[in-house]
């Protein structure tokens, strides 16, 4: 191994809390955990970088192979050897559902994914690794689905997490979510269960609209979970007519950040950093989002980063080097 590469850990973990998860997901996950250069070589102990996957991924998808640009492990290994990054730990976790994804929060319709992240998986990186064990070492970041889980943790855990950054996470539901229920309606045509399976048959004709059928059953057995439901959760709007659902919606809107910063104000003020990144031709506005987001920051005296950058919702891994930058910059490790 190269002095200059970190290692990659792939681990089995054993989850207490996804056993029985009402889907039957599986409760052994691998774990990916880069170490990086030189950490074999002494007893350092390093901060730590969890890394949350957007809608659909799970962490070892970070590590696949690209012809034209750098896996995770790969642009970690270079950011740090150019000293724009500190060496840390990164933390990859496996937080899909059969529906697509957890959006790393507790729901009786898919399991307690806040629960595995914060009380499972975290301490099982301290007891395992050589970490350092505070809120100010330890980062968490995404894109996505994994950006809103960065900023659904910090603002509900500031006491695990003292740096969140996201990149183009989901906020602001009005714009993100809703101008694409009229394409959903029709790819679900009645009956969500029956579109997942279409997902696990590669042989099946899933139609034109059916990533964003598979994404609104997806977020609405997250935000809007409800065991006496046909399925488990509740679509926000009637599966005939389109007409939205205003109580159902109302459910959802209880897990945008853009509302959740209400509650979560001093938590947020907390942060030693709060990244907020999108492109300014994100296709699901989450630009916008973050705007909107931020305007209610500066309301609240909430310190943050805000930028935005040339680019869309897609193929924008390259802000990871300003991410990992910003958290280099305010995360405290041994030497500081």
């Amino acid at each position: 191994m190269s002095e200059n590469k970190g290692t990659i850990k792939v681990l089995q973990h054993e989850s207490n809390v996804l056993k029985s998860n009402p889907l039957g997901d599986p409760h052994t996950r691998e774990l990916y955990v880069y170490l990086p250069p030189g950490y074999d070589m002494g007893d350092k102990n390093y901060p730590v970088a969890y890394c949350l996957t957007g809608f659909t991924g799970r962490g070892k998808m970070m590590l696949n192979d690209s012809a034209f640009s750098p896996n995770m492990a790969e642009r970690l290994d270079k950011l740090i050897e150019s000293g724009t990054m500190k060496p840390m730990i990164v933390v990859m976790p496996d937080c899909f559902t059969r529906y697509g994804g957890s959006q790393y929060l507790n729901s009786s319709a898919t399991g307690n994914y806040e629960d595995y992240l914060t009380k499972e998986i975290v301490p099982f990186i301290d007891e395992n690794f050589r970490t350092i064990d505070s809120r100010e070492s330890r980062a968490i970041t995404g894109k996505s689905s994994g950006g809103y889980g960065a900023m659904i943790m910090a603002m509900r855990h500031a006491e695990l997490f003292g740096l969140a950054t996201t990149i183009a996470g989901d906020c602001y539901f009005e714009l993100c979510y809703k101008p694409d229920f009229r394409k959903a309606l029709k790819a679900i045509n009645g009956d969500p269960l029956k579109l997942v399976e279409k997902f696990y048959d590669e042989e099946s004709k899933k139609g034109k609209f059916a990533f964003d059928g598979l994404n609104t059953i997806g977020m609405a057995s997250c935000y809007s979970p409800n065991p006496a439901s046909e399925w488990g959760f509740d679509i926000p709007f009637d599966l005939g007519t389109g007409e939205i659902r205003e109580d159902v919606w109302q459910e959802w809107l209880k897990n945008d950040p853009v509302y959740l910063l209400e509650e979560s104000a001093e938590n947020l003020k907390t942060l030693r950093l709060f990244f907020i990144d999108a492109g300014t031709s994100d296709e699901f506005a989450l630009d916008l989002g973050a705007r909107v987001l931020v305007d209610r920051l500066k309301k609240h005296d909430i310190p943050h980063v805000h930028e935005e950058f040339d680019g869309g919702h897609f193929n924008i891994n390259f802000r990871y080097k300003r991410t990992f930058e910003l958290i280099s910059e305010n995360i405290l490790d041994e030497s500081t």
